[in-house]
Order: C-alpha cells, then structure tokens, then sequence
C-alpha cells in the first residue's frame, strides 16, 4: 500500500494539526506514504524525524500550475494506490488519474464541484459523509472516519505560570481566533461570573477585537489570550471546563480533546457539538449567540459537582469506545484497504 498524502494548507490549524497526526499513525502502523507540504509547514521536520518522505519542494513556487505539474511529475513516479487530498485547495493539485483512488478529505461542508475528480470521499461526521451523498456520490463511496485526539500526556499546568490566582475557576476554550467561533459571547459571560477566569488558546484574525471587547467589559484581567499552543493536554488538565461557543463548527476536535482529559464540556449547538453532545450526558449544550444560556450553564456545572463528574466521565468514556487513535487509524487504514480492492 502507497499512500501519497497532500496537505496544501498553511501554517496552524485543526486539519493541519489532525493530518499530521494521522500520518505519524498510519507511518507507526507500517503504512508507506510520501507526504506533499508546503516548505513552511510546522511539523515537517517532525515528520522527517520519525522516518517520512515529505516533498515540501513541489509547493514550493506559488504557481498553482507549477504545483499541479509537480504533484502530477511526483505522482507518476511515486505510483501511489491512494492520493488523499487534505481538503480543497490540495484537491486542487491533485490531477485526475494521479493514482488508481483519489480521496477527497473534508471537515467542513465543502462544494462538491471543487472534488469533482476523486473518486472517493471522507467526511469526518457521519452528516459529512452523507452531505457527498446528498450530491451525488455513491454511498460506497463516502466514508466516515473520525478524527482522533493528540493532547499530550503530561500533567496539569501549574496556575501560576499564566497569572492565575489559585482560588479561580478556569475555563479554556481552544479556538481560532474567527468570528464564526463565537468567542465574543463567551467573554461576554465574564462580568457575571466573578469568579471565573478565561484562557484562549489559539490565534486569528479576531484577537484585537476580542482584547478590545475584553477591556470594554472590564475584564481583561481575567481574560489570558495564550497564542497557538503545543500543550493542549497541560491546559486541559488544568481547566474546570472546556468550552466551544461556535457558531458555525461543523465538527470541533477540541471535542474530543476534552473527552480524553475527562474535562466537563459545555458547547453551542453549531452542526458538530449538537451531533455528538446530549445535553447533561456527556456535555452541556446551549443556543449559539444566547450569552446568558452560556453564562446559565457554566455557572450550573461550575456548582453542581455531581453534574460535573457526569458529563466528564462518560465524555471519557466515549472516547475510550470509538476515538482512540488506534482505533481512529484502524477506520483510516480500512478504508484504503477497502478502496484499493475495489480497485483491482
């Protein structure tokens, strides 16, 4: 099995960061691949490190044509059974017959038009693999597969180390910094709960605007804007709650990072969270744009301790039966598995 792997996209993200992952997986597994990124992408030289073929001079010119000659010059010689287009824009270099199965991976609702030459397609919630079958994809040929989380391991951050009083009750929300993330609601929140502080982690276009907004309410001493970080997992098991206040989100891995921590979750019911959270279950989910719903609910499984190890628990527990990364690489390498055989 030769896989040849496309990731086109640019600097951090949550389909960067998952697709990475799952190379190292499959890689682990015995699963030969030739990867395609971009020269400045972060994690090519982790990549590099654990054994990988990565060609980061193929994108290195930004010419789409001189990118699609090169994704088709590296196709032809590489062979590949499987080229896996990370989402639309490699979808775009990846020419027709550049390998006998040709997946198009998506987390996000994307126009089919844009795909419109592979041959097969992976949605990351069952809802997105029944979207390809909505337009038109065979129902053989749309597959669900999950991804996995990849927080680290290690212990809890120390408070202290971001300014954080000991005594205060922390919530984390791992974001792009976009209006679509609802992060402005979330702050919103604070002036009601005095007792809370907030930690976001993650950059975008919207930070400015947010610490603005944070300084207007008169609380931006509570609010700790932390960059992109590395160590979800310590952030994590340091929090009181996780929280997903989107909008729009048409998955959400941070999800499945705090079912892995046993954190309490509490979401907006965007697409993803309200396919996967039962309401006092495994999280708590409220209306997006509804800041006193938020504020309502946090504030509940803040006081309510027995609330508090539910919802954690069997988060935990879900993500023990279906989004390990063993098992989530399993569903990956079933599917190629799958598609080169009906191939043949």
């Amino acid at each position: 099995m030769r896989i040849l792997q496309v990731m086109a996209g640019k600097g951090n993200g949550g389909a960067e960061l998952y697709s990475t992952d799952i190379m190292l997986s499959l890689h682990r597994a015995g699963i030969e691949q030739c990867v395609v990124m971009r020269p400045g992408a972060p994690r090519v030289a982790e990549l590099r490190e654990a054994g990988l073929r990565v060609e980061t001079g193929v994108l290195a010119l930004p010419l789409r044509p001189v990118q699609r000659a090169r994704v088709a010059a590296l196709a032809r010689a590489y062979r590949p059974d499987i080229a896996q287009c990370w989402m639309r824009r490699a979808a775009s270099l990846v020419p027709a017959g550049a390998a006998p199965q040709i997946i198009g991976w998506f987390g996000d609702y994307e126009e089919l038009k844009y795909f419109s030459h592979c041959t097969a397609f992976i949605g990351v919630t069952p809802d997105l693999a029944a979207h390809a079958v909505r337009h038109g994809v065979a129902a053989d040929k749309a597959f669900y597969v999950p991804t996995f989380p990849s927080v680290d391991d290690g212990a809890a951050l120390d408070r202290a180390k971001l300014d954080t009083p000991a005594g205060a009750r922390v919530l984390l929300t791992l974001s792009r910094l976009h209006h679509t993330k609802g992060l402005d609601t979330l702050i919103e929140t604070l002036p009601g709960l005095p007792d809370c502080v907030l930690w976001v982690a993650g950059d975008g276009p919207e930070r400015a605007a947010l610490e603005a907004l944070a300084t207007r309410l008169g609380v931006a001493g509570r609010v700790q804007f932390l960059g992109w970080r590395t160590d979800r997992g310590a952030l994590l098991r340091a929090a009181d709650i996780a929280l997903l206040p989107s909008r729009y989100e048409p998955f959400g891995t941070v999800i499945l990072d705090a079912w892995q921590t046993a954190r309490p979750f509490i979401a907006c019911a965007s697409a993803g969270p309200a396919a996967y959270i039962r309401n006092g279950e495994n999280g708590m989910i409220v209306p997006p744009d509804d800041m006193l719903a938020l504020q309502s609910a946090i504030r509940l499984v803040l006081d309510n301790a027995e609330l508090r190890a539910r919802i954690a628990d069997t988060g935990h527990t879900e993500y023990l039966a279906g989004f390990t990364r063993e098992a989530v690489t399993q569903r990956m390498i079933d599917c190629y598995q799958g598609l080169i055989k009906h191939a043949r």
